[in-house]
């Protein structure tokens, strides 16, 4: 999505877990990747910041996530912890399980920064693996 401060990518809950869609957001010029989710308490306390950070990292641009809080009684309880990763992995802003509003004031600068530092679109090998987007393909319509 194009807006007045940058691109921005969004995906869903589950979308965080594979790196493609990540990678093909980065490639079309993506400075920010959101992605709303719910994940569990078994899984939130291990994957929920960890995949975040390995976007942002992966493909050095920032991702905010949002997350239910979350509620005992309910009959999914959500992790909860929205957040703000930077492109270099950090954590810029974070909530904890509670309702809440996480607020960042972050400067898409550093992507642009990130990538000179470390041109790591520049150094893949696709001579030995490339990610191709499907809508490229002739013939192909969303």
């Amino acid at each position: 999505v194009e807006t007045a401060y940058g691109k921005i990518g969004v995906g869903i809950c589950y979308d965080l877990r594979f790196a493609e869609m990540a990678m093909i957001y980065a490639k079309r010029g993506a400075q920010m990747i959101v992605y709303p989710g719910a994940f569990n308490m078994v899984t939130g306390p291990v994957h929920w910041q960890l995949l975040q950070q390995a976007r942002a990292v992966d493909n050095q641009v920032f991702i905010a996530s949002c997350s239910p809080a979350r509620d005992e009684e309910a009959s999914y309880t959500a992790w909860g912890h929205s957040q703000v990763i930077g492109p270099f992995a950090e954590v810029v802003a974070s909530a904890d399980h509670k309702p809440g509003i996480v607020y960042a004031d972050i400067d898409l600068k550093q992507v642009a920064e990130r990538r000179a530092n470390m041109p790591l679109t520049q150094q893949k090998r696709p001579d030995l693996y490339d990610l191709q987007d499907c809508r490229n393909f002739v013939g192909f319509k969303i």
